[in-house]
């Protein structure tokens, strides 16, 4: 009994945080980041420029990623179940060091694409494992926090590798980007060459909490068997696509669909509507995701992944739909600021859902495919909202702003039923 309420609370024979190698694995991965975000803003350049393509290849070659990464997540989290997170992290950080140097090929748009293709899988693998190794590292009772703060080093990589970007391009043109996109990574591999992996173990009350989520009772002839004599608990691993990640990963999908809309046309609304000024909104709305983690980012364990997860999500609606309505800038910041901070909190709340449902040796793959729904959302945001806005002739841009705060507002009811049942077990 001592024992279940300590690992309820965090108490003091719950294993405290790894400091260090926290911070290991966050400037390790937001070295890998800080790679994939310097190119971004160069790569259009580039295609249009030196390639001499046109606009639909630049759509090609950016987004081009998003396939391999979407793919490779839940592979990594399965290989991080078996072989470990820190080598999953490692080889992920390779695989994107290969990526950055396949920049220099001159072999024009396929040789693009085949770089983005590469740094996508191993985008996967560092995203996926390195978010599996930071909650093994955190006790029970701060694993949401954990989670949030780990998501800053993949929104700050992308966020000031930009900016870092900028600034090589200007010193030493596109081979000082290709370069920085290389090294950073392998940089990266040097850091988490000196972490120890250090995994906690599983609480024994979240593995009865994940046995009751899966059906499975214990007596005492061990887990209930199926017909053909594996447990469920054999079956569960055998699944691709855990079950336990997928109502929560709907729900995260929903929820980037918003995301989508907000980075593809907020610009386009506010020129319309002849306010300008929509990539300072759009920094100001990713500015607060960064400061509502930090603020805010140990809700999920305090009120709970369910409660935190179906606010966030309603909050995340209430600012999309804001910044659809607005006709002043200031009304378009406070639906900025008001969607971030609702943002912010999304993915932690989910993923802790998924943590709390699943036991230690399924989680690198539970997780794999729980964060394969963040690419889902992302990828299929912008296409839905530009079919939106195309209705009725083109340029509905306040209707694709409602269209994704609806799906928003629905992702945050699919994440409040998620884990019900884990809910009311601790109660």
């Amino acid at each position: 009994m001592n024992v279940a309420r300590q690992a309820r609370t965090g108490g003091a024979r719950a294993p405290r945080p790894a400091l260090a190698s926290f911070l290991g694995v966050f400037s390790a991965t937001l070295l890998c980041f800080l790679a994939i975000g310097a190119v971004l803003p160069v790569l259009p350049r580039y295609v249009t420029g030196p390639i001499g393509a046109g606009d639909i290849a630049v759509g090609i070659v950016i987004g081009a990623f998003a396939i391999t990464a979407l793919v490779s997540r839940p592979l990594g989290g399965r290989l991080a179940d078996t072989r470990g997170r820190k080598a999953v992290h490692t080889w992920g950080m390779l695989v994107c060091v290969l990526g950055g140097a396949l920049l220099f090929l001159p072999f024009g748009v396929p040789g693009l694409l085949l770089a983005r293709l590469v740094v996508g899988f191993g985008d996967g693998w560092v995203f996926t494992a390195g978010v599996t190794w930071i909650v093994d590292l955190a006790p029970a009772a701060r694993r949401g926090q954990a989670i949030g703060v780990f998501g800053l080093a993949i929104w700050g990589g992308l966020t000031f590798g930009s900016v870092v970007g900028e600034g090589f391009y200007a010193l030493g043109g596109y081979d000082a980007v290709w370069a920085f996109a290389t090294v950073a990574p392998l940089f990266g591999v040097l850091v988490a060459r000196t972490i120890d992996e250090g995994t906690a173990h599983v609480q024994p009350v979240e593995e009865e909490l994940a046995a009751a989520e899966m059906g499975l009772r214990t007596g005492p002839q061990g887990p209930a068997a199926g017909a053909d004599g594996a447990s469920a608990a054999e079956h569960g691993r055998r699944r691709w696509i855990p079950r336990e990640a997928v109502r929560p990963g709907v729900a995260l999908a929903l929820a980037n669909v918003g995301y989508g809309t907000m980075a593809g046309f907020v610009v386009l609304l506010l020129d319309q509507r002849g306010i300008g000024h929509g990539a300072a909104t759009f920094t100001i709305f990713a500015g607060s995701v960064v400061l509502s983690r930090l603020v805010v980012g140990t809700l999920p364990d305090r009120i709970g992944p369910r409660r935190s997860a179906f606010g966030a999500g309603l909050v995340q609606a209430c600012g999309l739909a804001i910044v659809g309505a607005a006709h002043s800038w200031p009304v378009a910041i406070v639906g900025a600021v008001v969607m971030g901070a609702g943002m912010s909190l999304v993915f932690p709340s989910l993923a802790l859902i998924v943590v709390r449902r699943i036991g230690e040796d399924r989680r690198g793959a539970a997780m794999g495919a729980f964060t394969s729904f963040f690419d889902l959302g992302v990828g299929l945001g912008a296409p839905f909202a530009g079919l939106v806005a195309s209705l009725g002739g083109g340029g509905n841009y306040p209707a694709a702003f409602y269209a994704g705060a609806a799906l928003c507002a629905l992702g945050a009811c699919i994440g409040f039923v998620s884990s019900r049942g884990v809910a009311a077990a601790q109660a």
